[in-house]
């Protein structure tokens, strides 16, 4: 019988070891059934910003005190949960969840717009045993879609095109104020763009947090006009780019293209073999710059949503 406890999570050692379960269960299975360390570290941003980590973030360990799987109930309000293959499908997820709707009407009404009103959580397409276990608890598939792109690293990377005076680099450690502003303007009003400068420096102090892999095109006068933040996955060696923006005003310019293959040559640096990006299936100016660096559509993230309506019957 497999047998588990289960606590609150409470420090940065509990993130370390949550980053741990995402690489092996990628190592484990393939590229898309587990969340890339990025894509948690940058969620459990949202959280620290918006919530309390202790409080929203929930942790299943075996009996020889090894981490087997999480779940984050976000403020959206979103769930998401982690499980290590050989404990997928004996109960975890099915408690994860039922501590996450226990947990919505204790979330704050969020200050920023939120992505939506419903419950939602996310499956890539081909994730048969997920999708299943969500249809099965109520959630029906939502609107929202996004294409998960991939690009290796053995093919050549373009030449970088700046426009006269721009360049591009690792965001300096003076220039967080900026930097913080830069993520308000391009996000605003939804949540993930309700960011102090305060709170931007502590996501800098993260575990799994690189400098030299936040990366910045910087206007003639100063200004971090486009970004991207890049993470790293050693054991497998993939990176991962997320979020990436740009201010209204310094868009067309070729500068968000120029932080890309910086980022590009970065992960070579590091030793990655390939990296992964995602955005709206809808999103064409996106996907178009993308495809143009050499990013291919290899899988496809699918929300499901539940109506609050639904789990407080």
């Amino acid at each position: 019988m497999t047998t588990w406890t289960s606590r609150l999570y409470e420090n940065e050692q509990d993130l370390e070891q949550m980053q741990a379960l995402l690489m092996d269960g990628r190592k484990r299975t393939d590229d898309w059934h587990y969340w890339h360390v990025g894509e948690l570290i940058f969620d459990f941003f949202m959280v620290d910003c918006h919530l309390t980590p202790q409080k929203n973030i929930r942790l299943w360990h075996n009996p020889e005190g090894r981490l087997v799987g999480y779940a984050i109930l976000g403020e959206d309000p979103s769930f998401n949960c982690q499980v290590l293959p050989e404990y997928v499908g004996q109960g975890i997820e099915a408690e994860a969840l039922a501590w996450a709707e226990a947990g919505i009407c204790q979330l704050p009404q969020p200050e920023a717009q939120p992505w939506g009103k419903d419950f939602v959580s996310g499956v890539r397409q081909d994730d048969a045993r997920r999708i299943a276990f969500l249809e099965q608890h109520g959630f029906r598939r939502g609107e929202y879609t996004e294409v998960n792109m991939l690009r290796r690293l053995a093919e050549p990377i373009p030449e970088t095109g700046l426009p006269e005076g721009c360049q591009v680099r690792s965001v300096n450690a003076d220039e967080i104020s900026d930097r913080a502003t830069a993520q308000r303007e391009v996000w605003q009003p939804w949540t993930v763009g309700d960011v102090s400068d305060e709170e931007y420096a502590r996501f800098m102090r993260l575990p799994g947090y690189h400098r030299d892999l936040d990366i910045v095109s910087v206007s003639p006068e100063g200004v971090i006009a486009a970004y991207l933040n890049g993470w790293i996955d050693p054991l497998n060696r993939i990176g991962d780019f997320g979020p990436v923006g740009a201010r209204q005003a310094y868009r067309r310019q070729g500068l968000t293209r120029a932080a890309l293959l910086e980022g590009l040559r970065r992960m070579q640096a590091y030793g990655m073999e390939r990296v992964c990006i995602s955005t709206g299936v809808s999103n064409t100016p996106a996907r178009r710059l993308y495809e143009s660096i050499g990013f291919k559509v290899m899988n496809l993230y699918l929300t499901y949503t539940k109506t609050t309506a639904d789990f407080q019957k």
